[in-house]
Formats: structure tokens, sequence, C-alpha cells
């Protein structure tokens, strides 16, 4: 199991991180949404809960909770800059097709069961 940042999203959560002293981390997860069924949770962790898996890394600390899990484990998460335009993206070996609007996906069954 693993959830790992590459280092361009290191950098923005140290960021986010550093304005906001009480955050303890990242939390990461799914929830139903769009089309296709899945879209991405990420906000600051604020608070230890039950049953979050922590991974850490460079210092961060990435809380998943157990329901999310089987669906993001493998999960890169990056941080892309386009022009203007600034996002976190999500390499997730889960995924087995996105919606065309990019706002949701599914994923194969037996690899996030």
């Amino acid at each position: 199991m693993s959830i790992t940042l590459a280092p361009a999203a290191v950098e923005r959560i140290r960021g986010y991180l550093a304005e906001t002293p009480t955050a303890i981390g990242l939390r990461f997860g799914v929830r139903r949404t769009g089309c296709s069924g899945w879209g991405y949770a990420v906000d600051l962790a604020r608070d230890q809960r039950e049953g979050d898996t922590v991974f850490e890394q460079s210092g961060i600390q990435i809380r998943v909770d157990a329901d999310s899990l089987g669906l993001v484990d493998g999960t890169e998460i990056d941080f892309v800059k386009n022009g203007l335009s600034e996002q976190f993206v999500f390499r997730n070996p889960n995924v087995a097709a996105e919606c065309g609007c990019g706002e949701s996906f599914t994923t194969d069954s037996t690899r996030a069961a």
C-alpha cells in the first residue's frame, strides 16, 4: 500500500501546511460524484480519524480513510502548472476509465476491491 507525492506536490502541500499551522497533513480519498462514479477528495487534515491509514513522505503525512484506500492505493499525487492554471494531478493505477470532462473515474474492481 502506498500513496506518493511528486516533488512539485511536496512543495505545494508544504506551502498549504505553512499557511495553516493547525493542519497535521493532507487528507486524501474519494467521494461519489460525476458521471463515472468516483472523484478525488483532497483537503488539509486537521484531526486524526479512526481507521485512517497514514503514509509519510518528506515529512508530510497523507491520511487516507479505510473506504477510499483500495481505490487510491498506488496513486502518485503531482502538482502541475499550465499557463495560468494550476492543479493537483492524480496518477492512479486503479483507474479503468474516466468521464469525458475529467470530473470522475471508475476502477477495475479486481484491483480496487
